[in-house]
């Protein structure tokens, strides 16, 4: 399994990727070089520092990350011991904040997103009259990703796809968001479509299934006293039936029903569902 994430310092981006045979993270050379540098060209910068530095070939080695036009290219890695290491090496007027930020901060944001939705359970963020509305969907994905993304919360400009679909154009995405919000919503294929539908918008950058996920699950305990047991759920069987839903809503439908149980206030249940809604994420 593959996993590849974004961690941010000061708002600048440092991708990660997953190591299964090593078990352990790797971190953007570059993109780390850019956070403490700002340099124009980090990758000469890098190559200058490791020529320097040979002891950094310890801890560093070249994995696909995806770069800005979305495709995957080699690109040199460093592992915890080397992002340090590095940090140490780079003359920055941020090193004691990077050092901070290390100091365990070096989970990528679907593992400190994780630990915050966990803890949603305790908390009363939603009022009763936001519930199924867009504002509603907004305050989760703040609380999941505030200082994680910077655009934590905020409703996209950009018009973005995902694996060939094209999700609600930037443009008129508040006007979308707003129909969504004034669709019925009291019975179960209500609330089902109008989750296909705010799907279909994707209103963040990142971060839209774990949210909406939650969200949806908020709805269903306020109308029906019913949620989502996700575990029951396989994740094939979910990425499936979502990418079907615009046009055939049944597979989705179907899913959701057999999984719904009236244990909504069963918190194990809550966290299981998070676990299962993460691993939905995550790339293979």
């Amino acid at each position: 399994m593959i996993k590849r994430s974004i961690r941010y310092f000061l708002n600048k981006p440092i991708r990660a990727i997953w190591d299964s045979e090593l078990s352990k993270w790797w971190y953007s050379a570059t993109d780390v070089v850019f956070a403490l540098t700002d340099s124009k060209n980090p990758r000469i910068y890098w190559n200058a520092i490791k020529r320097r530095n040979p002891e950094l070939n310890t801890f560093c080695r070249q994995l696909r990350l995806y770069a800005d036009d979305g495709k995957k290219y080699l690109a040199d890695v460093v592992d915890e011991t080397g992002i340090k290491k590095l940090g140490r090496i780079l003359r920055s007027k941020n090193n004691i904040e990077f050092e901070k930020w290390l100091d365990g901060s070096l989970d990528p944001i679907d593992e400190q997103s994780k630990k915050k939705a966990y803890d949603f359970y305790k908390t009363e963020l939603i009022e009763e009259e936001e519930i199924g509305k867009t504002i509603a969907l907004q305050k989760i994905h703040a609380y999941l990703f505030e200082g994680l993304y910077p655009f934590a919360g905020k409703i996209r400009t950009k018009t973005i796809s995902k694996g060939g679909f094209t999700f609600a154009n930037g443009d008129f995405l508040p006007q979308v968001l707003r129909d969504i919000d004034k669709m019925p919503d009291n019975t179960f294929d209500e609330i089902v479509d109008k989750y296909i539908e705010m799907n279909i918008a994707h209103p963040f950058m990142e971060g839209n299934g774990r949210s909406t996920r939650i969200w949806l699950d908020l709805l269903l305990i306020n109308r029906l006293s019913k949620c989502v047991d996700w575990s029951l759920i396989e994740k094939n069987d979910y990425m499936d039936a979502m990418r079907a839903s615009p046009i055939d809503p049944e597979p989705i439908h179907r899913l959701l029903n057999n999984a719904l149980t009236d244990n909504i206030n069963d918190r194990e249940l809550f966290l299981k569902g998070i676990d299962c809604s993460y691993y939905y994420e995550e790339e293979e």
